[in-house]
């Protein structure tokens, strides 16, 4: 005759399945939220605006790409990806190269109160945005750089260059000082020792800020909204947000410039993802 469980103990050998169960039901909801958005906005983007306003459906009865034709052909939405690609790409290289060096002297260089400098660098980036609105102007102006994607760029930086200096000392930090230092013993320059030590072991780290760069330059909208007026030089957030009249939205328009915006974002990530992971987990534990 076969022996009875004890109750506890069936319920210790039914919890770790339990568990599993309540593990992968959160892991599909959360998931089902992230991808539920994406999925909709591709919906949207393919359906006219009959079927958008009056046929309400998860999925579009018949799929047609006009909102895309509507939107490259007739409102130039490629010349915003262009435009946002130059912006977002020298934005980048200007604000990494910029940080690298401001990071390096504050790792690896002694002077006084250069934790102040870290700090107010950091406070550089948390200052509102809309205090710096007239102060930038100025400054675009005298440089003749107004209504041009060049002092779009110079703006960008403003908050791009803090942010990327922050993480990059943390990264180098991570890199012992000693590699360097038996470099310059075998006769490389502190400039020399940098570029062969420093930053190849620091490459996870560089491309994990510079897709951050990337991404808020790609992103922006109200200081894109304020330098440009002209309709050759705006971006793609701009772009998107001129297909709103009044209280009038063109969805399916939107909804494929939405599409086509987030492409080259998500091919970075796709191409960086490597990297990225490895520059998080170093930030995270060396910073």
């Amino acid at each position: 005759m076969a022996a009875v469980q004890p109750i506890g103990r069936a319920n210790r050998s039914w919890s770790p399945v339990l568990r599993r169960v309540a593990l992968y039901a959160t892991l599909a909801l959360v998931a089902l939220a992230i991808v539920f958005p994406v999925y909709w906005m591709v919906t949207i983007s393919l359906k006219l605006p009959r079927e958008i306003y009056r046929l309400p459906g998860l999925w579009p009865q018949a799929p047609t790409l006009e909102n895309y034709r509507e939107l490259i052909v007739e409102r130039g939405f490629l010349i915003n990806i262009r435009n946002s690609l130059v912006v977002a790409g020298a934005t980048t290289l200007a604000s990494v190269g910029m940080s690298t060096l401001a990071a390096f002297s504050i790792v690896r260089f002694r002077y006084r109160f250069k934790g102040l400098v870290g700090r107010l660098i950091l406070f550089a980036y948390l200052t509102p945005t809309s205090l710096l609105f007239i102060p930038l102007s100025v400054i675009v102006a005298r440089l003749q750089l107004g209504d041009t994607l060049y002092g779009l760029v110079i703006v960008y930086l403003t908050f791009s260059v803090p942010l990327s200096t922050w993480l990059l000392i943390g990264y180098f930090r991570g890199v012992p000082a000693e590699l360097e230092e038996q470099a310059m013993v075998d006769g490389t320059t502190r400039l020399g020792a940098m570029l062969r030590i420093l930053l190849p072991l620091s490459l996870p780290g560089l491309a994990a800020v510079g897709i951050f760069t990337f991404t808020a330059a790609w992103n922006e909208l109200l200081l894109a909204l304020i330098f440009i007026t002209n309709e050759n030089r705006r971006t793609v957030p701009l772009g998107l947000q001129y297909l709103i009249t009044g209280d009038v939205f063109l969805w399916g328009p939107i909804m494929a410039g939405a599409v086509l915006s987030a492409l080259p974002v998500i091919v970075l990530y796709f191409l960086a993802q490597r990297y990225m992971v490895q520059g998080l987990t170093a930030g995270s534990v060396k910073g």
